[in-house]
């Protein structure tokens, strides 16, 4: 049908479908993609690079590889290399390292959709990972000519800094941050620039920043829901409805303690051997506050001063046809304002000498020296870089049953100490019947349009046949 029909979006639709139909198949699905990857229909093209991609997915298969990098090179449509080059993060995601390696090259290419998708790739492989080599790869781009490259090398970088503190990288994660920000308030930028900024801005704090785009299982197994809504998220390019699919493919990165009864001792800790603020949150976006304008004193200057008193001198002058007994007033009136004048000077320099003493005076605020581990409390967020220095703390009263294992995810735990009073918490289980959720509709009768009209044409017929009669 896909090869009858002339509607773009139906034979995408079948490429796509063929391509889910196929996740995890491996040799069994290359019949199919061989046959998609010889037809003339470049869409149709572009489907079977996601099912080499979802059928290959997390086996690293140098035989898929191979035919995607070669397709990645030779293809005359630019939407079937684009999908090519995405096609090497599904395939390699259990080996991450290698995909910056392949696409290298592809990220120097004067096609702007090849190095779109290398950097979706490398994001896609990386996230979640801070890797400095990758960033360096993906920071050239962010100041690509063509605005969807540096929408891709945005969202590229976003995902490679999920669940990363402000201090990551040498302080790069904060530097990104606010580069979002001005992008998203910049009216000179591009729609798809923007558009990427706002997306990277969602994805850096997605799920509240508890959840990161995990392809695998703990246990090394591939997630389907998260595979194929990966797959699903990149048909916005095409489909902008598709951007909600990024949720399938996120975990929430949680660990959490549960005794017998599945419930969650609150006194049991986890031992995390580095430094607080290498895991720590970002901190939440403050507004700025409006300073009050204080209202400033005039201050009477040395100079006004002096021209008072000259003018006082004037009329001394003035006055000397006077009686003697009109000038002594007048010089002790030019005696007190140079008095005043001098005591203004000096009053200035005193309360320059008083600031600077009050400045030598405040105390230098020491800088708190940062422990080097610190507990985690139950619940809590466990990122996938910081599991690999977490530990159990065996002398406690909860022990782990499996206590080799890293910390994260759902930990079972028995109480050593089981005659003693316990504090625990319950999991709230999210409720069936939700208080928000709407009604259901009326019962009612539908009619497609089309039957509609033919019922129109049917009575009219009917009643100029009895008007006739």
């Amino acid at each position: 049908y896909a090869r009858e029909t002339q509607h773009e979006k139906i034979i995408r639709g079948i490429s796509i479908g063929i391509a889910l139909i196929n996740f995890g198949q491996e040799e069994n699905a290359d019949p199919v993609i061989d046959e998609m990857r010889a037809d003339r229909d470049p869409i149709i093209r572009y489907g079977a690079q996601y099912a080499l991609a979802l059928a290959y997915c997390g086996t690293g298969s140098n035989k898929a590889v191979r035919i995607l990098l070669h397709t990645a090179v030779s293809d005359v449509s630019d939407d079937v290399r684009m999908a090519a080059v995405l096609a090497l993060a599904f395939i390699l995601y259990k080996t991450p390292e290698r995909v910056p390696q392949l696409v290298k090259l592809l990220l120097e290419s004067f096609n702007p959709h090849v190095r779109y998708a290398s950097c979706m790739a490398v994001g896609i492989a990386m996230s979640g990972t801070s890797n400095a080599e990758s960033i360096a790869l993906l920071e050239p781009m962010l100041s690509d000519m063509t605005d969807f490259v540096r929408q891709g090398a945005l969202i590229g970088t976003a995902m490679i800094y999920m669940q990363q503190a402000d201090t990551a990288n040498g302080k790069k994660v904060k530097i990104f941050r606010d580069k979002l920000a001005s992008i998203v308030g910049d009216k000179h930028q591009s729609t798809l620039t923007k558009m990427g900024a706002i997306l990277s801005t969602g994805i850096l704090d997605a799920g509240g920043r508890n959840c990161s785009i995990e392809l695998g299982s703990k246990n090394g197994f591939t997630k389907m829901s998260s595979a194929v809504g990966l797959a699903l998220w990149l048909q916005h390019w095409y489909w902008f409805p598709m951007m909600n699919m990024l949720s399938l493919a996120l975990t929430p990165t949680f660990t959490i303690a549960l005794n017998k009864d599945f419930k969650y001792p609150k006194q049991f800790e986890i031992q995390c051997n580095s430094k607080p603020s290498i895991f720590a949150y970002p901190k939440k976006l403050e507004e700025k506050k409006e300073e009050k304008k204080k209202r400033v004193e005039t201050v009477t200057l040395s100079t006004t001063a002096k021209s008072k008193a000259r003018l006082a001198r004037k009329r001394a002058k003035e006055g000397t046809d006077t009686d003697d007994g009109g000038m002594a007033p007048m010089d002790e009136d030019v005696k007190e304002d140079k008095t005043k004048a001098d005591k203004s000077i000096g009053m200035d320099v005193d309360e320059g000498d008083e600031g600077a003493n009050l400045e030598e005076k405040k105390p230098k605020k020491k800088r708190e020296i940062e422990p080097t581990t610190y507990r985690l409390s139950n619940p809590c967020r466990i990122t996938k870089a910081q599991a690999s220095v977490c530990t159990f703390d065996l002398t406690q009263r909860y022990c782990p049953i499996f206590s080799d294992k890293t910390p994260s995810g759902i930990i079972i735990v028995t109480d050593v100490k089981p005659g003693e009073e316990e504090d625990l918490g319950t999991v709230k289980p999210p409720s069936i019947e939700s208080e928000d959720e709407a009604e259901a509709p009326e019962p009612f009768e539908w009619t497609p349009p089309e039957f509609r009209e033919s019922e129109n044409e049917n009575t009219i017929s009917n009643s100029e046949s009895a008007s006739n009669e």
